[in-house]
């Protein structure tokens, strides 16, 4: 992996959450980049690698929490047995469940290292993973996606994953969606059905996206395997370790699941008082 901050470790530590199971909150997972983001950034603690899967999410950007009809929009969503919470990252919403690993890079912010860099060392990393499979992964905008942005993933023009990043105390989170298994198109009609029911023909403050869901799929759909969030795990260690960077399996030191559980509690009322204008 190209990183191109010199102060960067070669040693990176690594957190799994990606197998706590159905109870695990996503809102727990924003807690936890920004605690990391905390420590790394004022503490000189070591460049963090966390991965998490959510089960049966829609994670709604600020902008969605004030759709005109949001009520209409969140009772189908929870009809579909999903929970609806609000982000603290950039972006739009987005479907996680248990096909859909997310992946953090969580490093100090150093002077002169701009957003896009963050954006292009996440994307520097997806395609040395899949580098083997000889296909062509882009960085712009697909129009019609959910979450759409300058680096949306995509082959031949589908999209399978989404950056978003969130820079705090020093400390930098960037932060990426990769839908693994099942269905992208069938993900993207869930929020298309969100959107026409939040919009319900009136007036928005901001152009939400109109979602077409053929624009989106699963690297399992696109790249014709039958990868499990383990696969993709097993090989993001691989090319980690092939890069000449050093994993180091670290739990939460009893200062850092202090911290934790105050940016837990402070997500938790965030995320209440957006659902609830």
């Amino acid at each position: 992996m190209t990183i191109s901050i010199p102060s960067i470790s070669n040693t990176w530590r690594f957190l799994d959450h990606s197998t706590f199971g159905p109870t695990f909150d996503a809102l727990q997972s924003f807690a936890y980049d920004d605690t990391l983001c905390s420590f790394i950034g004022q503490q000189q603690g070591l460049p963090a690698i966390r991965s998490w899967v959510h089960h049966q999410t829609i994670v709604l950007g600020i902008q969605d929490s004030r759709l005109p009809d949001i009520d209409s929009g969140r009772t189908y969503l929870e009809s579909k047995g999903y929970r609806v919470i609000v982000r603290n990252s950039g972006g739009l919403a987005v479907v996680l469940d248990d096909g859909v690993l997310n992946l953090s890079l969580i490093l100090k912010e150093e002077k002169g290292f701009s957003i896009d860099a963050g954006y292009e060392l996440m994307y520097d990393l997806i395609k040395k993973m899949f580098a083997s499979f000889h296909v062509q992964i882009d960085a712009y905008e697909i129009v019609g996606s959910y979450c759409p942005g300058s680096f949306d993933l995509s082959i031949g023009g589908k999209k399978f994953a989404g950056i978003s990043q969130r820079r705090i105390r020093g400390g930098i989170a960037v932060q990426i969606y990769l839908c693994v298994t099942g269905s992208g198109s069938e993900r993207a009609k869930v929020i298309e059905q969100f959107y026409e029911r939040s919009v319900n023909g009136k007036e928005t403050k901001f152009a939400y996206p109109i979602i077409k869901p053929e624009t989106m799929a699963s690297l399992n759909e696109l790249l014709k395997q039958q990868f499990t969030n383990s696969d993709i795990m097993t090989i993001l260690l691989r090319t980690i370790q092939s890069e000449g960077i050093n994993i180091s399996v670290q739990s939460f030191s009893a200062e850092e699941q202090s911290l934790f559980l105050e940016n837990y509690d402070r997500v938790l009322t965030r995320n209440e008082k957006a659902l609830n204008r």
